[in-house]
């Protein structure tokens, strides 16, 4: 869960946080929730979206090694200011298998991570179908799947691109 102050919108900069000497890039397929939904039936959970993009799911790494290894909760190296940047939404129909929607981040103009919804542990649908057993989900509220191999550091100046199929949503830099 990310707080509103997560948002990384518009492709305005990411900046490295002064708590973190390590931080992780994680591109992730964003589902926009468009009505309001609690107990969401897996077969009813496609009409709970029509907009997708990209994501980046920045991680404070190091933080995140000694929240886990004193035994508390980690969300602050997941959670902290700008840690989710987000591309522009596509319609879901602008897809061309929406049963296997290729997704990549290129750092520098180099892939480091690619993934495919094909490939995900659980689809779309079923997540949606989990969460809304715990949480009502409300109209604009983001669902981020997933990340796939490749997750690694960011640093300054890095430039970070990210692409469903071979349509760019965002494009920024690290500062």
């Amino acid at each position: 869960m990310k707080p509103d102050s997560a948002l990384l919108l518009g492709n305005n900069p990411f900046y490295l946080p002064d708590f973190s000497n390590e931080v992780h890039h994680e591109i992730e397929i964003v589902v926009k929730i468009n009505r309001l939904g609690k107990h969401i039936e897996r077969k009813f959970a496609s009409r709970y979206y029509n907009e997708i993009t990209v994501g980046v799911d920045f991680t404070a790494r190091d933080l995140q090694r000694i929240c886990v290894k004193e035994g508390k909760p980690w969300e602050i190296a997941k959670a902290f200011d700008g840690s989710a940047a987000l591309g522009k939404f596509i319609n879901y129909n602008q897809v061309k298998d929406s049963a296997a929607i290729p997704f990549h981040l290129d750092i520098d103009g180099k892939t480091v991570q690619e993934g495919n919804t094909k490939y995900m542990v659980f689809s779309i649908d079923v997540l949606i179908e989990y969460v809304s057993k715990f949480i009502t989900l409300k109209i604009g509220d983001l669902l981020y799947t997933g990340t796939p191999v490749g997750v690694g550091p960011v640093k300054i100046n890095n430039k970070l691109e990210g692409y469903i199929e071979e349509k760019k949503l965002f494009d920024f830099l690290v500062k």
